[in-house]
C-alpha cells in the first residue's frame, strides 16, 4: 500500500497529513499568511513537504487541494480570488517534482471535496452529484458519470458569481452574509455576530437572527434549484463549517428547494450534508492524483 503527503492549500489555513493511500495517519495545519504572497506560500508547501518526509516514509506521491482556478494538467493556479492575494500563476507541480523527485498533482478545492464525497462520503454510489462548499463565499464542483465538469476553460461551477436578484449567489447565500446583516439590523460590529452566536440567538427566539438564518436559507435553496435544473444531479451535497448547524438549517434549506423546484425534480434530488468536512480536501487530492496517475480522468 502506497503512502501519500497531502496538503490542501486555503485562505487561513494549510492543513496537510500523510496517508497510507486513502487511509488518514497524520495530519496537522498552519496558518496561510496568505498575504506574504505567492513564493511565501510556494516555499510553505515545500517545507511541509520536507517535514512529513522527514518521517522516513517511503512517498509514492505528493497530492495538493488549493483555493483558486487550476491547470491540472502544467499544475499551476491560473487564477484566484482576493482571499489570497497575488496567487495567480504559483506553480506547484514543475518544482515539486524537480525539488522532491515524487510525483506530483494539484486540483481546486471544491472539486477535491466533491471527489472526496463522491467516493467515500455522502454522494457514494450515486451517478451525478453537485457539491457546495458555503463559507466565505460559495464554491461548486459537478460531477457526472465519475468525471468532473470542467468547462472549456477549466472554470465550470463556479456558481458563486451566478447572477441573483440583482446580485450574486455567493454575496446572498454565503455564510459570511449572516454577520453583516446582523450587525446591520443590531447595531455594532460585524465582529461581535459570529455564525455561532447567531445560530445560539436563533435557537433562543431572536427575530433578528431567525430572519438572517431564514433570507440565507432562501438564497441556497433559490441558487441551488436553479443549478439543479441545469446538472439534474442525483445527489446535492453541502459542506463548509456552517454545516455542523445541520439540525436547524437541513430542514429549511430542503423546504426552499423543494419550493423551488417542479415535483418531479423535487422528488428526485437528494440533499445531504458532507461527510468528510475537513478532511475533503485533503482525501480528494489523493482520489485525483490516482485518477491521473492511473490514467482515468
Amino acid at each position: 500500500m502506497g503512502k501519500y503527503i497531502l496538503i490542501d492549500i486555503g485562505g487561513t489555513a494549510i492543513k496537510y497529513a500523510l496517508s497510507e493511500e486513502d487511509r488518514i495517519l497524520f495530519r496537522n495545519s498552519i496558518k496561510t499568511e496568505s498575504g506574504r504572497g505567492r513564493g511565501w506560500i510556494q516555499k510553505r508547501v515545500m517545507g511541509l513537504t520536507e517535514e512529513l518526509l522527514s518521517r522516513g516514509e517511503e512517498i509514492s506521491g505528493i497530492a495538493i487541494s488549493s483555493a483558486g482556478i487550476v491547470d491540472i494538467r502544467r499544475g499551476r493556479i491560473v487564477c484566484a480570488g482576493p482571499t489570497i492575494p497575488d496567487y495567480s500563476g504559483t506553480e506547484f507541480k514543475q518544482p515539486m517534482e524537480e525539488r522532491f523527485g515524487i510525483p506530483c498533482e494539484i486540483e481546486n478545492d471544491v472539486n477535491c471535496a466533491a471527489l472526496a464525497e463522491y467516493r467515500s462520503g455522502a454522494a457514494k454510489g450515486s451517478s451525478s452529484a453537485l457539491c457546495l462548499t458555503i463559507g466565505t463565499g460559495i464554491g461548486g464542483a459537478a460531477i457526472l458519470d465519475g468525471k468532473i465538469l470542467r468547462g472549456f476553460t477549466g472554470s465550470a461551477c463556479e456558481v458563486g458569481y451566478m447572477h441573483m436578484r440583482g446580485s450574486s449567489f455567493e454575496e446572498l447565500g454565503a455564510a459570511s452574509i449572516l454577520s453583516k446583516r446582523i450587525s446591520e439590523r443590531k447595531g455594532g460590529s460585524a465582529a461581535d455576530w459570529d455564525g455561532k452566536r447567531i445560530f445560539r440567538e436563533a435557537k433562543k427566539g431572536d427575530r433578528d437572527c431567525i430572519l438572517a438564518l431564514d433570507e440565507l436559507c432562501a438564497a441556497l435553496g433559490e441558487g441551488i434549484s436553479n443549478i439543479v435544473y441545469i446538472l439534474n444531479p442525483e445527489v446535492v451535497v453541502l459542506g463548509g463549517g456552517i454545516m455542523a448547524e445541520e439540525d436547524y438549517l437541513y430542514p429549511r434549506i430542503r423546504r426552499e428547494l423543494d419550493k423551488n423546484l417542479i415535483p418531479m425534480l423535487s422528488e428526485n434530488t437528494k440533499l445531504r450534508m458532507a461527510k468528510h468536512k475537513n478532511e475533503a480536501g485533503m482525501l480528494g487530492a489523493y482520489y485525483h492524483f490516482c485518477a491521473v496517475r492511473g490514467g482515468v480522468q
